[in-house]
């Protein structure tokens, strides 16, 4: 059933058309991930559907109470909120009910002999009944204890910008909405939680749009794919592994569609060129297709990326780092931490946020000191540093200019030549685009084209910190091709766990307070392993706790009660056997009195429960005699 249908939406932005009459529609349930590279208007696009844009031209329709939530990149919160206000904003009869109770539990635990306030909460737990809100609260801070959230009570304002997204995301999730927009959820989200959300949304009852660079996050959420490219949306049934598949198709019809344009266009223009003179109704037609056909704009084509860069020669000795320590805001992030960085190195660096990655980094390039310990660099050793921070451009400058400035031309490891222009088409800035200025760039162009300018230093150790927060995955695909022909170092900290699996060989595993690990392998490896760590450990665990009361118990005597007991128990077992058999007799010569035979079963039913109790009880007393026994025997 259709929730909502999008009918001819036009945008544009400045003098790009950013929706060319889209129309589609949003069914229950659906699932969509909504794809394309940074600056086609995927953002927008939710803008759009929320509310929060508005559009040239085209129509929303959809019901008149139906809901919409919308989480944005950035969260934009109310800092005067606690957390649980914050996330029971809104308008819905739940939220409301919910804000209420909160409201009078809190004010009840301040003045616990407020005869009002004890009346009030009596009357806001009635509410709470017939709204059928408990289950939506009990989610609700489960959702916020999963994302890293347990003190609900403080204020929004104090909280840090990754925590703020987090009670963002909390908050989208719980409201009562037909359909959920969601805008990168997964950046600065550590590995644990974005499996968390991912396992939360696969479960979720309704329909979601969400926009994300995780590849995985992507494949294991979605039963359908939206892509934006050229101001056009295409359709595609299936997750993320289908959509590659089924694009592919597309592409190739696409191109072979071209093939039949030109050989057609070829032939038209032979006969033109014949110098058929004569002015026929035909003729007219022929020169009108031709015309059509010429018209006609070909499939786009995105750059090879087959090419590696980076001829610099790096020596054998790259960095090592000895016995380094340091420290921030009396946390211990690492102390004697030793590595040797080798050529060819492949490191994805993984752990929590806040447990010193960006630290380790920024010491390893030489941008900060350790406490304690030294850094070797190598002599040959070309660093480019991909950082997370926003990084400065101007403006007013035009983006061939802005790649320009670092080089003209890069070199292959081939010893080729490759032009500024050249490396803009393959990281997906065709010529047309080349002399924009940056201040019409979006966001994620932006990154994409600060990673060109890193990479086009031609640098032989390469450091990307978080690069896949802001690049869209046919960027990251370009930069994946890039990684693989690499010839220099690359040391990468990352939660995209499709990125690490794509371009890391081997882990250093930061586990907080300081703990730092190794691991050899790629990071889906790295989660088997700790499964499997986690399973042998939970089992370990289960036959210890078995085991445990096997060595202390130590059999007792019979207390005095438990004797009288043993001594009268078969005489009660004898007693219930008795009684069950004339409650048999009873019932065969009750005939057809069926309202005294039922009656019989009844009593009989419980008789012979009583029966089983017994008989079990003398079980555990006679071992007991028997243990007592042994032990009498032991002593004589």
């Amino acid at each position: 059933m259709s929730i909502l249908q999008v009918e001819n939406l036009f945008k544009t932005y400045g003098e790009k058309v950013l929706f060319d009459h889209l129309s589609f529609t949003i069914a229950e349930k659906q699932k969509i991930g909504l794809i394309g590279i940074n600056g086609t208007g995927k953002s927008t696009l939710l803008k759009v559907l929320a509310g929060m844009e508005g559009m040239e031209q085209g129509k929303l329709i959809h019901a008149n109470q139906f809901q919409i939530e919308y989480l944005p990149q950035q969260s934009n919160l109310n800092e005067e909120l606690t957390v649980l206000e914050q996330i029971y904003y809104g308008d819905a009869t739940i939220m409301k009910v919910m804000r209420g109770y909160e409201q009078a539990l809190f004010q009840l635990e301040a003045e616990p002999e407020n005869v009002r306030f004890q009346e009030n909460l009596l009357k806001m737990q009635q509410k709470m009944d017939e709204a059928e809100a408990w289950e939506a609260k009990t989610v609700a801070k489960t959702v916020l204890t999963r994302l890293g959230i347990t003190d609900f009570s403080q204020k929004v304002g104090i909280l840090s910008g990754g925590q703020q997204k987090r009670v963002a995301i909390a908050k989208a999730l719980i409201q009562p909405a037909d359909l959920l927009l969601l805008d990168e959820p997964t950046n600065h989200l550590d590995h644990d939680t974005i499996e968390w959300l991912e396992g939360f949304l696969a479960q979720y009852n309704r329909a979601f749009i969400v926009i994300t660079h995780d590849r995985y996050f992507l494949n294991r959420v979605t039963n359908h794919i939206y892509e934006l490219d050229g101001g056009k949306l295409y359709e595609y049934a299936g997750n993320y592994e289908m959509f590659l598949a089924q694009k592919a198709n597309r592409e190739i019809q696409a191109q072979q569609s071209e093939e039949k344009r030109q050989n057609l266009l070829r032939r038209e223009l032979a006969w033109l060129q014949r110098g058929a003179k004569a002015r026929t109704t035909k003729q007219k037609a022929r020169i009108q297709r031709v015309e059509a056909l010429q018209d006609q704009s070909a499939p786009t084509v995105r750059g090879d990326v087959d090419f590696a860069i980076g001829s610099t020669r790096l020596g054998k000795k790259v960095i090592e780092l000895k016995q380094i320590s340091k420290k921030f805001g009396g946390k211990n992030l690492f102390e004697d931490l030793n590595y040797l960085i080798v050529p060819g190195e492949r490191l994805g660096i993984i752990g929590p946020n806040g447990s010193g990655k960006t630290t380790l980094l920024s010491i390893l390039s030489g941008r900060a000191k350790p406490d304690y310990g030294e850094v070797e660099i190598g002599e040959t050793v070309k660093i480019g540093y991909y950082t997370q921070g926003d990084q400065e451009m101007d403006e007013n400058a035009k983006v061939i200019d802005y790649i320009k400035e670092v080089a003209e031309i890069v070199h292959t490891s081939k010893g080729e030549t490759i032009t500024a222009e050249q490396m803009l088409e393959r990281f997906l800035f065709p010529r047309s685009m080349q002399w924009t200025y940056i201040r019409r760039l979006s966001g994620g162009e932006r990154r994409r084209l600060y990673l060109l300018r890193v990479l086009m230093g031609e640098p032989n150790v390469l450091f990307l910190d978080e690069p896949t927060n802001d690049l869209d995955t046919q960027t990251l695909a370009v930069l994946e091709d890039y990684l693989d022909q690499f010839p220099g170092v690359v040391l990468t900290v990352s939660h995209d766990r499709y990125f690490l699996d794509r371009v890391v060989d081997h882990l250093l595993v930061f586990e907080g307070n300081g703990r730092i690990t190794r691991f050899q392998g790629s990071y889906s490896e790295y989660m088997e392993h700790k499964q499997q760590q986690q399973a042998e450990q939970a089992f370990a665990t289960k036959e210890k706790e078995t085991e445990q009361p096997r060595k202390k118990e130590k059999k007792k005597k019979l207390s005095y009660r438990e004797q009288q007991e043993w001594n009268e128990i078969e005489g009660k077992i004898t007693a219930l056997e008795e009684k069950k058999d004339e409650l048999e007799k009873e019932i065969h010569e009750a005939g057809s009195d069926f309202g005294r035979i039922q009656m019989l079963y009844a009593e009989q039913e419980t008789v012979e429960k009583k029966l089983e109790e017994a008989i079990e009880r003398w079980t555990e007393l006679s071992l007991l005699m028997e243990d007592a026994a042994n032990d009498s025997k032991k002593l004589d």
